[in-house]
């Protein structure tokens, strides 16, 4: 079975903004090349979350892991994304979509913040 995974960020009007997106998906991707690794947006950047899954169920996935890049479980993913994910399992009712939790929710990404923080208290900053 295809697999894919879909990793959800916000969006902004500025494009240096997905820079660190465009990193997470392009290690992703080069850690499991055996999986396709989209990045969507909610909104003013493209693609969106239902173009995105569009495009891999048409290159074949069956299997989509929708992986939201939020801090925590605002509005916006218990409103918003949890609507999107509703409208395209109705859509794409043969396809199996999952739905991680917030990234910022994940204990190993709660450990690396806190690490990174602690060790930088007090440190020269850099700009």
């Amino acid at each position: 079975m295809k697999t894919a995974l879909v990793l959800f960020a916000h969006g902004s009007r500025d494009p240096d903004w997905a820079a660190p997106f465009r990193a997470v998906q392009r290690n992703v991707a080069a850690a499991r090349p055996d999986i396709e690794v989209e990045l969507a947006f909610l909104e003013v950047m493209q693609p969106s979350l239902p173009v995105a899954v569009d495009r891999l169920i048409a290159a074949g996935s069956e299997r989509i892991t929708i992986a939201p890049l939020f801090m925590a479980q605002g509005a916006h993913l218990k409103r918003d994304l949890a609507k999107l994910v509703q409208e395209l399992q109705a859509k794409h009712g043969r396809v199996q979509l999952a739905l991680l939790p917030a990234a910022g929710e994940a204990q190993p990404v709660i450990e690396a913040i806190s690490g990174w923080l602690a060790g930088n208290v007090g440190a020269p900053h850099q700009s």
